[in-house]
């Protein structure tokens, strides 16, 4: 869901639209790029969905060219140092501590458990892809209950690159069969939107000019329902996920995760493998 971007500063827009809140990521030139600053106003947002007893569905966007390329390794708004209030858990804060106290402790609330939070809003979501969605893009997608995915859309997690076992919200072989989600992460390649379509990934394919008009065609449909009846079914699809194994799978690939980090910081040049933004892209990822 392509959008200009306006003149405010901020690396969120909200919006209602009747009863659908339409939450856009609004950082075009790094491609979305997920930063702090990003996290938190997106759960803002969310919360404010919840909140307001007129908006029966949520769809989640990025303006321009790309869902989101990702978690911020790399642009001059990074702020993976700083300290925000937190929202999701009761870890310390990360900003004054050194290796694994401050790793585990930051990626345990913005990125597992701010997308564990989300994942459990009471109300419809919905992903309107374009472009890329790259590792932490698919973790945005991922929470949401549906993927409503352009032509041109493509999906990938190329971190086992830095010698780390796919991303933080680690729902590979709940989104795709294990085999598929094996190949997506030994190879990093890149999935196009009607494969993703073939594995069961996103549910419906448009072409580029139409994702916001089919989006909302959809959310539309689905606020007719009422809000209890919308609520209690997603809790009961995400329970029967979680009895499959979703949430204790993904606390014990939280652990390997950390574990490659830590690995990475005795023999590599940084917990990253040494693979920062630039060596990313060289490597065709």
């Amino acid at each position: 869901m392509s959008a200009a971007r306006t003149a405010s500063t901020a690396p969120v827009r909200y919006e209602r639209l009747g009863p659908v809140a339409v939450v856009t990521m609004d950082r075009p030139d790094y491609r979305n790029a997920q930063n702090s600053a990003m996290t938190y106003a997106l759960d803002r947002a969310f919360y404010r969905a919840a909140d307001d007893d007129e908006v029966k569905v949520v769809v989640l966007a990025g303006a321009g060219r790309h869902f989101s390329a990702g978690h911020d390794i790399g642009t001059p708004e990074r702020d993976a140092h700083l300290p925000f209030d937190r929202r999701a858990g009761l870890w310390w804060d990360h900003s004054d501590k050194q290796g694994a106290e401050s790793r585990f402790a930051r990626e345990s609330e913005v990125y597992l458990g701010m997308c564990r939070r989300w994942r459990e809003l009471p109300k419809p979501m919905i992903a309107s892809v374009q472009g890329a969605c790259v590792a932490g893009g698919l973790m945005l997608a991922w929470v949401c209950d549906l993927i409503v995915a352009a032509e041109d859309a493509f999906f990938a997690d190329p971190v086992v690159r830095m010698g780390i076992p796919g991303v933080e919200y680690f729902a590979h072989p709940w989104v795709m069969p294990p085999r598929i989600a094996k190949e997506f992460l030994y190879t990093g390649d890149r999935m196009d939107a009607r494969r993703a379509y073939e594995v069961g990934m996103v549910n419906r394919v448009v072409p580029p000019g139409e994702l916001t008009e089919r989006t909302m065609e959809l959310a539309a449909r689905i606020a007719e329902m009422p809000r209890m009846g919308l609520a209690l079914t997603k809790r009961a699809v995400n329970q029967a996920e979680d009895l499959q194994g979703l949430h204790t799978g993904m606390d014990s690939v939280f652990g390997l995760h950390h574990l490659a980090h830590a690995h990475n910081a005795e023999t590599a040049p940084d917990p990253l493998g040494g693979m920062d933004i630039h060596r990313m892209k060289a490597a065709g990822a």
